[in-house]
């Protein structure tokens, strides 16, 4: 990538950045205020209504608080009703999303040998990971090549233009694919966790990104289930994650290899024409000679040395098709007619110094 791109791509994406910082801004900042207000009112009337809690004690309840929460606690629940969240369907999920490099933040270790577990676990697992979304990328992509070859079939036997298949059938399979991995579980998580249709929705675009606040994690409405009922469903979520990822990274893929073969279809476009300049401008200064000029006794005599040449010409005709065939340039031919000019340019320029010589 040439530096003048490289600049522009990096001023590009700087000017993203600053745009939507300040559209993130606009938006959120106003209901940050107001959560503001109400938390301070709801402080002042707490105080007012319990008048033997001190704002010292308050605080030193709230600090309690946020202790818990640090710690893994949902204080929603009441204290004595603990319902642990360190069980095995949350600790599968939890190191599902240390693999998948999600990393939702709504559980995560607070030990310092906890921590340090959670690096190793993370240098050794997101490798492994890897290796597989490439493998299952690799099959989806194949299954997803032949559904795109089927659509083409069937679009070409109705007489239909190549390019418009190709967009077409690309459209069709991205929206298959879309259908499958993005509507059908938003619908699904809007019904189990009791999400809005937007939420369901944000929650599965910002999964399948890797991006994965935590704001909105699954499971959470199965408190009051059994543990496999938890660990059953969250299985299903990782599953539905790591066919997520493959799926897109093999749409990714499929785009990259359609966007280079374009690229290389144009610069080859390019050099087809350049050589095609080149033999024109080289037919004017070079005449390519018809064999039947050799019966012509006329022009033997007043072109010995051009005859001589074209006789050469004629003798290694045959040897032009497979001569073509070897001499590329960049995966465009070389017409053999362009090499046999520069011969018979540098012949002319021999015989003329010869005779200057002489």
């Amino acid at each position: 990538m040439q530096c003048t791109t490289l600049t522009t791509l990096l001023v590009g994406v700087m000017l993203y950045l600053v745009m939507g910082a300040f559209v993130f801004v606009t938006l959120e900042k106003p209901k940050e205020s107001q959560a503001h207000k109400n938390l301070l009112k709801t402080k002042q009337d707490f105080l007012i209504n319990n008048s033997c809690v001190t704002e010292l004690d308050f605080h030193k309840l709230v600090k309690v608080l946020m202790s818990a929460v640090d710690a893994g606690l949902d204080v929603r629940t009441l204290p004595a009703n603990l319902t642990t969240r360190w069980d095995i369907a949350s600790a599968c999920f939890f190191c599902g999303t240390i693999i998948t490099t999600i990393g939702f933040g709504n559980l995560s270790p607070r030990t310092w040998y906890g921590q340090l577990f959670c690096v190793c676990y993370a240098l050794v697992g997101i490798p492994m990971f890897g290796i597989l979304l490439a493998g299952v990328g690799d099959h989806m992509g194949t299954v997803l090549r032949k559904a795109v070859a089927r659509i083409e079939t069937l679009f070409l036997k109705r007489k239909v233009g190549p390019t418009t298949v190709r967009v077409t059938s690309a459209v069709l399979s991205i929206l298959i694919g879309c259908l499958i991995f993005l509507a059908v579980p938003t619908v699904v998580f809007q019904k189990v966790e009791d999400w809005s249709f937007l939420e369901s929705l944000y929650f599965v675009v910002i999964t399948l990104t890797t991006v994965g606040f935590g704001d909105y994690v699954p499971g959470t409405r199965l408190f009051s289930s059994s543990r496999e009922v938890q660990l059953f469903f969250k299985l299903l979520v990782l599953l539905w994650i790591v066919f997520g990822l493959a799926y897109f990274a093999s749409i990714l893929t499929m785009i990259g290899k359609w966007l280079r073969v374009l690229s290389e279809k144009t610069r080859a476009e390019g050099l087809r024409a350049h050589a095609t300049d080149w033999t024109q401008n080289m037919s004017k200064d070079f005449r390519i000679p018809n064999p039947l000029e050799f019966n012509d006794p006329f022009l033997l005599q007043r072109r010995p040395q051009a005859m001589i040449t074209e006789k050469i010409f004629e003798n290694i005709n045959p040897l032009i098709p497979p001569l073509q065939k070897i001499i590329k340039y960049g995966g465009v031919f070389i017409p053999f007619q362009v090499g046999f000019c520069m011969i018979q340019h540098f012949m002319a320029c021999s015989q003329q110094m010869r005779n200057n010589g002489t």
